[in-house]
């Protein structure tokens, strides 16, 4: 967990898009949100592999999001059970239950429809929102802390040019400096 979180401040703090970040956020949120094992989070694992998205944020958003989702579960299970019980969605959930599709991807669950509803719903904002603190945090709390005297002198050590090396992806992939 805490390679992780230096994964994600490492993506937060590199030149990769803030958007990447984002939409590994929000799919993350949506997944978090639902029952782990069901049909529209093998579908979203598919395509976050499928998309250039940053894993280590998806992976870091869908545990946070878990654990949210606990303390939101019965606002979760209120609103499947509205969409499930409700008199003209009636006659449509019954149609899709007929459907074997529709019983494997357990819609017919007060939780399952309620967390898919309200993370598809919300995904937006959660998208939006996140570009937004990342564009923030890379505006003024990076430049921050870089103009701390102490993270200067860190950088200026040995130790960190050596470690800087170390790690370039030139030396990783290729072998050569």
């Amino acid at each position: 967990m805490l390679t992780l979180l230096v994964k994600l401040f490492s993506a937060l703090n590199s030149d990769s898009s803030s958007r990447q970040i984002s939409l590994a956020i929000c799919l993350g949120f949506i997944v978090g949100l639902s029952p782990f094992f069901s049909l529209h989070n093998l579908l979203l694992f598919m395509i976050v592999l499928f998309l250039r998205v940053h894993l280590g944020s998806f992976i870091l958003s869908v545990g946070f999001f878990s654990g949210l989702s606990y303390l939101f579960s019965s606002l979760i299970v209120l609103v499947g059970e509205y969409l499930l019980t409700h008199e003209s969605l009636n006659t449509i959930f019954t149609s899709l239950y007929q459907l074997d599709i529709f019983k494997l991807a357990h819609l017919h669950h007060t939780y399952t429809l309620g967390a898919l509803v309200i993370g598809c719903l919300l995904s937006p904002a959660v998208y939006f929102l996140s570009n937004f603190l990342i564009k923030k945090y890379r505006m003024h709390i990076k430049i921050f802390f870089d103009n701390l005297p102490i993270v200067k002198a860190m950088k200026t050590s040995k130790f960190y040019r050596l470690y800087i090396e170390l790690t370039s992806p030139s030396i990783i992939s290729t072998g050569v400096k």
